[in-house]
């Protein structure tokens, strides 16, 4: 009878073991969480001018100088200031990206430790929701990540800030969502479903990402994890036709996908030093009528989250 049971309970255990990774702050299901970024000014300005607040709003940091949490920081892409934004907003969750470039090494030997425990101070004192990107757009090129590199740097952040008693994050895995070089897969740089929350990716480049970007929600899918869009923008397009045809594209991702999350980037690039002529164009919803009629008939319907007393009961 002993070993019966034992051989029940070894057959069970691993069901169970898989029933027990909980994913944090996913919405009900049919509804969509939006957020706005990427900067405290761009922020204010989109509110002032959509009279709407979001469900969350977006931050950036780095882990080498852990900028814009709590004092204001601007590197030339607007003012990142985390603290302005929990205040400003108390009824949205907040969406983090932590740069890693050039940093994981770093990370490894322990070199921010003690920035690690700032970071973990910060976020248990927004007391809400936070989604923070690590080492967001890990495929991208430019940003050269070591694949085993950055899952270790991946797994040894969440570790530190659940060690930490950090229990108000949800980490997010992003990816830029663009063709990679033959020989390269998306699982290469994957720190495991013990580590990741979510799936996410970039959506600029169109028709490009558009074609890429359904695999790596199959992916999420496969992996039981919500999927969010983490930064978008219609990338270097100025006339108004190719904004609406973006903007209708987007959306029509979003609802055949069943998009979670969607962070849109609601910046005048060109105003930026940053990105000043780049050619990137003013993506401010708000500073176009034919645009803004467009966002407001999409984002006003009951899918879409705003914020609101319950948001975050919303959240599990």
């Amino acid at each position: 009878m002993k070993l019966l049971f034992l051989l029940l309970f070894l057959l069970t255990y691993p069901v169970c073991q898989a029933e027990e990774i909980q994913t944090p702050f996913v919405p009900p299901q049919g509804k969509i969480l939006l957020l706005v970024g990427q900067d405290r000014d761009t922020i204010a300005h989109y509110v002032s001018g959509i009279r709407l607040i979001p469900a969350g709003t977006m931050a950036y940091t780095s882990l080498e100088n852990i900028e814009g949490l709590e004092s204001s920081s601007d590197y030339g892409s607007g003012p990142e200031d985390l603290n302005a934004l929990v205040k400003r907003y108390p009824d949205s969750v907040i969406q983090i990206g932590l740069y890693l470039v050039g940093e994981l090494e770093g990370v490894l030997d322990g070199s921010y430790d003690d920035h690690l425990k700032v970071l973990s101070r910060c976020l248990k004192n927004t007391q809400r929701p936070v989604y923070l990107r690590i080492g967001y757009e890990f495929d991208n090129p430019d940003n050269h990540y070591d694949p085993e590199s950055y899952k270790k740097a991946f797994r040894y952040i969440v570790d530190h800030l659940r060690k930490d008693g950090v229990h108000n994050v949800a980490y997010v895995w992003h990816s830029t969502c663009s063709v990679l070089k033959p020989g390269q897969n998306w699982m290469d740089w994957y720190p495991g479903d013990l580590y990741v929350d979510w799936f996410g990716a970039s959506m600029f480049a169109m028709p490009d990402q558009l074609w890429t970007a359904p695999g790596f929600v199959k992916l999420a899918r496969d992996h039981k994890k919500p999927f969010m869009i983490c930064e978008s923008s219609p990338w270097g397009m100025y006339s108004m036709r190719a904004k609406t045809e973006w903007f209708r594209h987007i959306f029509q991702f979003i609802k055949e996908q069943q998009v979670q999350a969607f962070c849109y980037i609601n910046s005048n690039w060109d105003a930026m030093p940053m990105y000043k002529g780049q050619g990137i164009g003013d993506q401010r919803v708000e500073a176009y009528s034919s645009i803004k009629k467009l966002w407001l008939i999409e984002i006003t319907q009951d899918r879409y989250l705003k914020a609101s007393k319950d948001l975050f009961k919303l959240l599990k």
